[in-house]
């Protein structure tokens, strides 16, 4: 039941933040509900193409649509009335992250995967639906803009198992793990960190 009521939680975020990436690129309404679906849906259609999980998720519960529509819908009635600071975009992208993450690696632990399966499911659940979207929008992938993104990711999941591995509560696992991608997240925007940059010297 909590890994359930978590996708959707998850999949509510990332639509938002597919409402707020398309708002100012003259898509109608369809398009916009497009956008969110794929950037709440993407990354979990992948994982589960990966771990050989079928039917899709949202192909057996369609109870994920509604809440993508539900969601978007209310993102563009109240963005309509009350634009909200770019920022936010910036604020969902990581929650959602944070959510999805873990909850991919929590699908991948599931079905037994080993620990670096794990990391990478959970990273591709995290960070796929975000990289459709900006493609769509015609933006360049935050994970191409030497963001601090995947990488965040990556630490959240590691936590995660990390804590587990010690024999800490799965619960308290879990929200370390997301409190580790959010901060992460929210502290490289803020103080614009990133990766080194790979250069060859000749």
């Amino acid at each position: 039941m909590f890994l359930y009521l978590l996708d959707r939680a998850g999949v509510a975020v990332f639509s938002i933040s597919g409402v707020l990436a398309a708002r100012d690129r003259d898509l109608d309404l369809l398009g916009v509900i497009v956008v969110a679906a794929i950037t709440a849906i993407g990354g979990g259609t992948l994982r589960d193409l990966l771990l050989n999980r079928h039917p899709i998720f949202w192909v057996t519960d369609a109870s994920y649509l509604t809440v993508i529509i539900v969601s978007a819908v209310v993102t563009i009635i109240y963005v309509r009335r009350w634009p909200p600071p770019g920022v936010i975009l910036l604020v969902a992208d990581a929650l959602g992250l944070a959510l999805f993450a873990l909850s991919g690696a929590q699908y991948a632990e599931a079905a037994q995967c080993p620990p670096l399966i794990v990391i990478l499911m959970g990273t591709i659940t995290g960070v796929m639906g975000g990289i459709i979207r900006d493609v769509i929008t015609a933006r360049v992938p935050l994970i191409l803009r030497r963001e601090i993104y995947a990488t965040a990711a990556i630490a959240g999941v590691v936590v995660y198992l990390l804590l587990q591995a010690i024999d800490v509560p799965r619960a308290i696992a879990f929200g370390s793990g997301m409190v580790t991608v959010v901060v992460l997240r929210l502290v490289a925007i803020r103080w614009n960190l990133h990766l080194p940059v790979f250069r060859h010297r000749e």
